[in-house]
């Protein structure tokens, strides 16, 4: 991984600028420090599972097909200034505290030894700790496209999501001109990823909403143990995985046909998923298991004995999640899960603020998540869940090198 400080990375002197408040989470460090190269879908399952450092340039950006991490920070940001230049300035100074922090260096000139008189380039609450495989990835909102004169460039794919059945849509939890999401090993790692952003941004952009998740309720590693969600059952048995670059073509990756900038970019759409715990945890073992569409022990469908049989979906109940959510039923349509549960304290009735923090990747939102999520309409699951808050994203490809950054396709003039 190249890191190349004096070229890219703004001067201490030119960061001085940079304010705003922060978050801090305790964790201890976890990973190693051997790097995971990534050119395109390349992704190795045996590096990413000893903590090793994921490159930061290549095809498309990471924290898509890479193998998913244990922890999430997620934040939305509104742009508050009108000047353009100021904006690709932020996105290129982003672009290197980027670069720097997934290799576990500090931003900038670092959290100490700098001018006693100004604040320190990096907070430094993730000092000492190691990479943890962190990753960021940032997208681009429908909203972000009323400004700059982007308008005629804004990618036919990313539509605004339609009205749902029993959506319950909170405005402040919701859309976005732009998002970063950090993944990562240590939740420390990650928080100071989106913390140093806000910072370098301020002035510039500010966080509308954020959203903080553990324990990953999907894999992109074949053949890996699929993960549990807050309802105690398998999630994402037969998601895409990493290295399955014909399914990532197919499914995940944008061609650009109606927006060259997007080539090698895709889209993403984030929900949050209340869960309603306690009505679920008093429901029968019988009745949970045939509103999911498999068993609770294994994770097999309906009729099957193990968790990754092909599904036989006559053999579900016609309202179960499996079954409305397969291919399929869709028209084949698929998408890419990262999702991760959360919880927020209770709700002030004694009742947990959990669920999922739904994330999703595909080629085009129409024939993915909307396509689905319409004839997930009479789902059984829909008693127990809602989904409260919702934004769609455009996720532009890879920085392919040390000089390119952040939305170049989109914004340089070559462009």
């Amino acid at each position: 991984m190249t890191d190349t400080p004096n070229a890219s990375t703004p001067s201490r002197r030119t960061l001085i600028g940079w304010g705003g408040a922060g978050l801090a989470l305790g964790a201890a460090a976890a990973g190693g420090t051997v790097a995971m190269t990534r050119d395109g879908d390349d992704l190795e399952p045996t590096a990413a599972a000893a903590g090793a450092e994921i490159a930061f340039h290549g095809t498309h950006q990471a924290g898509i097909a890479t193998p998913v991490q244990d922890r999430l920070h997620f934040a939305a940001f509104e742009v508050t200034t009108e000047d353009r230049a100021e904006f690709v300035q932020m996105l290129k100074d982003w672009t290197a505290a980027a670069r720097r922090m997934t290799a576990g260096k500090a931003v900038g000139e670092g959290a100490y030894g700098g001018l006693a008189e100004a604040p320190p380039d990096d907070t430094g609450e993730a000092l000492g700790l190691k990479p943890s495989r962190l990753t960021l990835t940032i997208g681009f909102g429908p909203s972000l496209f009323g400004k700059f004169d982007l308008a005629a460039h804004r990618p036919e794919a990313l539509v605004d999501l339609p009205q749902f059945a029993g959506d319950n849509l909170d405005k402040n939890r919701s859309g976005g001109d732009l998002c970063v999401q950090a993944c990562a090993d240590d939740p420390q790692v990650a928080v100071h990823a989106i913390r140093n952003l806000a910072r370098i941004g301020f002035g510039k952009v500010v966080i509308k909403w954020s959203q903080l998740g553990f324990g990953k309720t999907s894999s992109t590693t074949p053949d890996a143990q699929t993960p549990r969600n807050l309802l105690g059952f398998k999630d994402g048995t037969r998601n895409i995985a990493g290295t399955e670059t014909d399914r990532l073509k197919k499914f995940v990756w944008a061609d650009g046909k109606d927006s060259e900038w997007m080539a090698g970019g895709s889209y993403l759409v984030a929900r949050r998923i209340r869960m309603h715990i306690e009505p679920w945890d008093r429901t029968s073992l019988q009745e949970q298991e045939d509103i999911i569409g498999r068993d609770k022990g294994e994770g097999a469908p309906v009729g099957k004995a193990k968790e990754r049989d092909k599904p036989f979906l006559p053999a579900m109940k016609p309202d179960a999640h499996v079954r409305l959510a397969h291919p399929d039923s869709n028209g084949g349509a698929t998408i890419l899960r990262r999702g991760y549960s959360f919880t927020d304290g209770t709700d002030g009735l004694g009742r947990l603020e959990a669920g999922l923090f739904f994330l999703a990747y595909q080629k085009d939102v129409r024939e993915g998540f909307i396509r689905i999520q319409r004839h997930l309409s009479t789902d059984a699951l829909n008693e127990y869940i809602q989904h409260v808050g919702s934004a769609v994203f455009a996720v532009p490809p890879g920085v392919r090198d040390k000089d390119d950054w952040w939305g170049s396709t989109l914004f340089s003039k070559e462009a």
